[in-house]
């Protein structure tokens, strides 16, 4: 039988405790502004900050899980990571179908794409230093806070564009960009989950 994950290390739930906290209150600011300014990437990216909430209590959740548990769970954050293009989708849709589009004003876009940068680069940092805690799980939500940097230069970058050449296709292309990225991290994360629940069943399978 596989031993339980070490659940004794204050430096790991530390940093996920402190990661849930950052992204819980960010995502109340950003989602807040993409409603009032009616940016879908903003949205998108609110969602994100949700999941990585999700992610960090799950990742707590699993510290005290065997190997084959924490793998079999990582399959489950795959699938979280997805919910933001889930999310984008369906309100891209409501965009066109249900409402009017309208462009989003310049600069609380972009100033709310650099908060959120400062908030993502913070909580890769932090994560940078347990990625590899508790195999997938940990490398899950450094890689969500990894790609997250990557989606909030793309949303300044399209303030600014919006700013010079006002245009509701800027927003748009970014919303779309952040749910191609949340897709690869899913495909990675479910590919080591594979590999530790492989490893993990093999090893109990020995100690048969």
């Amino acid at each position: 039988m596989s031993a339980p994950a070490p659940d004794g290390d204050p430096r790991l739930r530390q940093t996920l405790w402190l990661v849930i906290a950052l992204n819980l209150g960010f995502f109340a600011v950003e989602f807040s502004v993409a409603v009032a300014i009616g940016a879908v990437s903003l949205f998108a990216d609110s969602v994100d900050f949700l999941e990585d909430t999700a992610m960090s209590v799950l990742v707590l959740a699993a510290m005290r899980l065997s190997p084959l548990m924490r793998a079999r769970v990582g399959f489950a954050l795959a699938g979280v990571l997805l919910v933001p293009a889930i999310a984008f989708l369906v309100t891209l849709a409501h965009k066109f179908i249900v409402a009017e589009p309208r462009v989003p004003a310049a600069a609380p876009f972009a100033l709310t794409g650099l908060a959120a940068l400062a908030v993502n680069a913070t909580c890769a940092l932090l994560l940078a230093r347990v990625r590899n805690a508790a195999g997938s799980l940990t490398r899950a939500a450094f890689l969500s806070a990894r790609n997250d940097m990557v989606a909030n230069l793309a949303i300044m970058v399209a303030a600014g564009v919006t700013a010079l050449w006002p245009s509701i296709w800027p927003d748009i292309v970014v919303g779309l960009g952040i749910a191609a990225l949340n897709a690869d991290a899913a495909k990675d994360i479910w590919q080591a989950a594979r590999r530790e629940h492989g490893a993990a069943l093999a090893g109990r399978d020995g100690a048969a």
